[in-house]
């Protein structure tokens, strides 16, 4: 069986909102040298798939620039490799709407190209805000096994750990694996079983559903593709049971990041089955740490400059960390510089930051302190 994949790089933008004002929700940086779309791409390459539609919306420049040729993906090739999809919109639509896509059905839609020039036998879809390490090479072997028309990732959440929203899709299965009955998150605590927002689907039926969803004006792809067909085609589920995080808040990107510090959480998503998560190569030099550093429950990456004190928190490339100061659960994206006796407490702070001397900056875990790209405290 061959696959193609589909990524939606723009579909949680509106989530958070903080990290998305210049970037696509794929382009969040996340875990001291990743972007959010490193996970997708990883998740597909390692399952043998080499062709690859990425859909954009708007704000795509960061994204563009980290995906390059897709080399570090090995997805830098003649054939397949990795398409940029833009969004496809007319000169009628454009004088009548004024707008792109603002749904997942819509922006299939605006790809039937794509789809139709592809000639494999299922498609891979997923979306960026989840993050995850899915053996999708034995979820397609048992869509082909079971016969399947649709095939959802699932997987189970713990509500004290993960935070979901009203859109958070809970499929019931019955004993074989095929999906029953669908409805949306209401409130339920403890364990609760969810849909990842990856999906296998084949080619050929894919465009059936679509086509008639474009032909009854319909809009979701939950409600309107997947639940519809419920009874009358083969949908199954699909048990996903590693590290699983889904980024729909700025406080949800904060817990899923200080979850990385368990050395557990970290094999469980790195390391998992052999299955690596690639992203883009930088040469940059070790980082250097002075006699006064002090770095404990951290995560750095190289490049920094350490001379202060960093306790459970994250830090990115090139990061500076001044005489005298004090870092704690904090996440500190690429090129932050701290001037000197500075204290950060629960605080982000995006790419290119500068924090001068004697700054004292607190937040909290539900509510950590955010700076920009580019400003200067």
């Amino acid at each position: 069986m061959t696959a193609a994949g589909i990524i939606f790089s723009n579909i949680h933008d509106a989530t958070v909102p903080e990290l998305t004002s210049r970037r696509t929700m794929a382009s969040i940086p996340f875990g001291g040298r990743y972007r959010l779309i490193d996970f997708a791409l990883s998740n597909m390459v390692n399952s043998g798939i080499s062709k690859v539609g990425l859909i954009t919306h708007y704000n795509y420049q960061s994204l563009l620039d980290h995906i390059g040729n897709g080399k570090d993906w090995d997805l830098a090739r003649r054939t397949g490799g990795i398409k940029i999809l833009p969004p496809f919109i007319t000169a009628y639509d454009n004088a009548t709407a004024g707008r792109l896509y603002s749904t997942r059905l819509e922006a299939i839609m605006g790809v039937m190209n794509f789809i139709d020039r592809c000639t494999e036998d299922v498609l891979v879809l997923s979306d960026c805000d989840v993050i995850c390490n899915v053996d999708i090479a034995s979820a397609m072997k048992l869509h082909e096994k079971r016969g399947a028309d649709f095939t959802l990732i699932t997987t189970t959440v713990d509500t004290a750990v993960q935070s979901l929203d009203s859109h958070a899709q809970l499929p019931v299965a019955d004993e074989t694996g095929r999906v029953i009955d669908m409805a949306e998150y209401n409130g339920e605590q403890g364990s609760v079983k969810v849909c990842a927002d990856i999906w296998i689907v084949n080619r050929t039926y894919l465009k059936r559903v679509v086509s008639e969803a474009v032909a009854h004006g319909y809009k979701s792809f939950y409600k309107d593709v997947i639940m519809r067909n419920l009874a009358k085609d083969k949908i199954y589920a699909h048990e996903y049971d590693g590290f699983f995080a889904r980024i729909n808040s700025l406080e949800s990107y904060f817990r899923c990041s200080m979850r990385l510090l368990d050395p557990v959480n970290r094999v469980n998503l790195f390391y998992r089955r052999n299955q690596p998560i690639f992203t883009k190569v930088r040469n940059s030099v070790p980082t250097r740490y002075t006699g006064d550093a002090k770095v404990s429950g951290s995560m750095i990456a190289d490049g920094c400059i350490i001379e202060g004190t960093v306790e459970n928190s994250i830090l990115f490339r090139g990061v500076k960390v001044g005489k005298g100061t004090v870092v704690k659960n904090s996440i500190l994206m690429q090129d932050t510089v701290t001037g000197d006796n500075v204290r950060l407490s629960s605080v982000i702070t995006d790419k290119n930051v500068v924090i001068r001397d004697g700054r004292e900056l607190c937040g909290c875990e539900s509510m950590p302190f955010y700076i920009g790209k580019g400003v200067m405290v």
